[in-house]
């Protein structure tokens, strides 16, 4: 049975999502091994019909963003300019919510595109092309940074090479996102969280995002290893913190590569029994960040393999329970409207 949901009335801008259509990932991988795969099989095709069944299903949702995840490119482009046609299609999705035709939801209000960092100057009109297509949503990039020596703990189909936010090529490229007002999320696991730290210090113009808590690890060869870097993580959080351009998104635990919970995909745990798991690192985060720097994540459909939407956002729900009112609004919308530059998709009343 479906929980109650809780705090009905409490506006949340879901800051991190992605809309794709997996079915050649899958065709590729007849007989998945890696948890990811499994995961995504629980939603091969989830675009804005999906999307707008879970943001409508009791929590009150006002607002998305959309989050790249390689989807759409264009076809017979050139490889540098591919990723435009992800922004061209998202555009088209949040003009379909715009429309007030489907309720009140603005889907992909903001929406993060990807560009190769690493084509260093060259990657300037990729974000120019970007801006145009996504016609006043376009807010930034993320560049998968996620890396790690054990090839099982991401499996396919990841493939960033080591050391990436730290290339001359890279940053090259990362240098053109301040003057052109755009932010960047950064997805890396939890051994690389200095990586973000380096970037962070180097560029204290630029906005960053750090994905998922920064993606603790209980996968591969880091099963069962929680409690043991579970210090080392904090720390580098607790550091992350300090460098007043970084915010934090509140969530990403449900995935396969985090185990929390191990058993997926989508064995009906409880937001009790989730925020139990969670509170740790939830708890770590806003700690540091404070709740006008982090924000919760749905980072919907991948954390299928833990939750469902409903469950998800009353987990984070349990977990805020001490926050006050104006520290809810920040947790649940306040910080991605500003973050992301949409805080026309706030409620005024």
């Amino acid at each position: 049975m479906p929980e109650a949901i809780l705090e009905p009335d409490l506006p949340i801008i879901d800051p991190h999502h992605h809309l794709w259509d997996l079915s050649p990932l899958l065709a590729a991988f007849p007989e998945p091994h890696h948890p990811f795969i499994q995961a995504a099989a629980l939603s091969p095709l989830y675009v804005f019909d999906h999307l707008r069944a879970d943001a409508q299903s009791g929590h009150r949702v006002v607002g998305t963003v959309y989050m790249e995840c390689g989807a759409f490119y264009r076809a017979g482009a050139s490889a540098d300019m591919r990723p435009v046609g992800e922004v061209e299609f998202v555009n088209g999705v949040a003009a379909q919510s715009a429309s007030g035709i489907y309720g009140d939801l603005r889907a992909c209000a903001a929406i993060i595109g990807h560009a190769d960092l690493t084509l260093g100057d060259a990657a300037q009109p990729v974000l120019e092309a970007l801006a145009a297509a996504g016609n006043g949503r376009f807010r930034g990039i993320r560049h998968q940074g996620a890396w790690d020596a054990d090839s099982e703990v991401l499996g396919p189909p990841f493939h960033a090479p080591p050391g990436l936010l730290a290339s001359d090529a890279f940053r090259a490229g990362f240098r053109h996102l301040a003057p052109m007002g755009l932010t960047f999320d950064a997805w890396v696991l939890e051994p690389q969280l200095q990586d973000v730290i380096d970037l962070a210090r180097a560029f204290p113009d630029t906005t960053i995002v750090l994905d998922h808590c920064g993606t603790p690890l209980n996968i591969a060869s880091y099963r069962g290893k929680l409690p043991d870097r579970f210090d080392a993580w904090r720390s580098a959080i607790r550091t992350l913190a300090e460098c007043p351009n970084v915010s934090i998104k509140l969530g990403g635990l449900a995935m396969a590569f985090c185990g929390m919970p191990e058993e997926g995909p989508a064995k009906g745990f409880s937001s009790i029994a989730l925020a139990a798991m969670w509170r740790p690192y939830i708890e770590t985060c806003i700690d540091a960040f404070g709740p006008h720097r982090a924000m919760f994540e749905s980072n919907f459909p991948v954390d299928k393999w833990g939750a469902d939407y409903v469950t998800l956002w009353n987990a984070f729900k349990r977990l805020s329970a001490g926050a006050s009112a104006a520290e809810k609004r920040a947790l649940f919308a306040e910080t991605a409207a500003r973050v992301y530059g949409i805080e026309d998709v706030l409620p005024t009343g």
